[in-house]
């Protein structure tokens, strides 16, 4: 089923006059008002031609559309702007995945920029059994849609919890469309590994995890206890929460050295850290404060922003977080980019 077109929903409605004007579902609404003669419909009718990103609480309007082959690859766009920003959720989320998501949509197409939200092969339960190595061929072909169908002049990639191991492994492949992207926001990276640590199960399983790899098991599903929310292999329990595991990238006791090695590279992007000061998901022995100062310095200068008192998907700091988004993105948004195609 081709869902590359307009559509209307609790998500999405239409994103622009034009879009509105073509849609079977105005057309019938549309109708309906000429029909009864009734001003209310009316008036909604003509209202259409000033869309708002937001049409009530919790209710997106825009474009939903399919990104790549794979069925769960479909996304949604807010805003019909030749810039993007690109939320990247973490393990669990889908759509709507952080109560930031709705005032910043309305703060972005104010600047004129889109918010795509996108769901990945590892969204919801899917990242059990899936890996970064999939999340970022996944993104790759979002950007690749965004500039051939979108006309896209750059993008912003805005990561949270998990989602900033995402935007990491990503820029690392050096993949051609991740020359469109102009700068990246990572809002919550915290340690998957420091956190499942203090769960008692973690250390034997991890040795189970293990095992199972060495045998060349590691696509196997390793048992329901060891991570109760979904289905997980070994190699990917393994990757979150084992000691230089392949999501190994903020926690607070690697070395210098060991950070620059996992984040060096992002020193040739514009970035921002958004570090929550109480985030439930970091242990009370981690100094705060200074693992956002060593984070910072591993990419090469990023830019900090410590909201203090804010938990993990800054649900009580939403417009402290919609603020520096913003900030960031308009300063740091217009700056060129290079055509991935040239």
């Amino acid at each position: 089923m081709d869902l590359s077109a307009v559509t209307s929903s609790s998500l999405s409605s239409n994103s622009s006059p034009s879009a509105s004007s073509t849609s079977w579902f105005s057309g019938i609404v549309r109708g309906r008002a000429d029909g009864s003669g009734s001003g209310k419909m009316a008036s909604s009718a003509a209202a259409a031609d000033n869309v708002s990103p937001i049409n009530r609480k919790k209710q997106f309007q825009g474009v939903m559309f399919k990104y790549g082959p794979k069925p769960i690859q479909v996304a949604f766009k807010t805003g019909d702007y030749k810039q993007q920003v690109i939320f990247i959720g973490g393990l669990t989320d889908g759509f709507l995945a952080t109560e930031y998501l709705e005032p910043l949509a309305i703060a972005l197409d104010k600047e004129k920029w889109s918010l795509v939200q996108f769901l990945l092969s590892s969204s919801y339960s899917g990242y059990g059994t899936s890996s970064l190595r999939e999340d970022a061929i996944e993104i790759d072909q979002l950007i690749n849609y965004l500039i051939n169908k979108e006309d896209s002049e750059g993008v912003v990639l805005l990561g949270h919890s998990t989602g900033c191991q995402d935007i990491v492994h990503y820029m690392r492949t050096n993949a051609a469309c991740s020359r469109a992207v102009r700068a990246a926001i990572f809002q919550a990276p915290v340690s998957d590994r420091e956190y499942r640590a203090t769960l008692p199960e973690t250390a034997a399983m991890i040795d189970l995890a293990s095992k199972m790899i060495s045998e060349g098991r590691e696509s196997e599903l390793m048992p329901r206890e060891a991570n109760p929310d979904a289905p997980i292999t070994a190699s990917r329990y393994h990757s979150l929460s084992a000691y230089n595991g392949e999501d190994d990238m903020f926690s607070s006791d690697l070395s210098d050295d060991q950070l620059r090695m996992r984040l060096g590279h992002m020193s040739n992007t514009p970035c921002q850290i958004i570090f929550s000061m109480a985030d439930e998901y970091v242990p009370d022995y981690v100094d705060k404060k200074a693992l956002v100062d060593r984070l910072c310095r591993a990419m090469g200068g990023a830019e900090k922003v410590e909201i203090e008192w804010g938990n993990h998907a800054l649900s009580n700091r939403v417009q402290e977080a919609v603020q520096a988004i913003i900030d960031f993105v308009k300063r740091e948004g217009p700056k060129g980019w290079d055509d991935p195609w040239s």
